[in-house]
């Protein structure tokens, strides 16, 4: 898969997946998100993003999670 808006550069924000350079990593867009912020409230708050952006850093977080196995401890 290919995502063209994110990127990694250790002199940003320590290497995290970061939009286009900037100091906006996924993670924040996701916190966003799973705060119930939406893709316009994030926008006003970051008028330098495109709504591009927002949805990329979305299918790069659903990549990611697919990309793991977590053991489940039985209770």
């Amino acid at each position: 898969m290919k995502f063209d808006r994110i990127t990694h550069n250790p002199r940003v924000m320590g290497g995290k997946p970061c939009i286009r350079g900037m100091r906006v990593t996924v993670g924040m867009i996701m916190g966003e998100l799973g705060t119930g912020a939406s893709i316009e409230d994030i926008l006003a708050d970051f008028p330098y993003l495109e709504r591009e952006d927002i949805l990329e850093a979305m299918r790069y977080s659903a990549w990611l999670a697919q990309e793991h196995e977590v053991e489940l401890l039985d209770e």
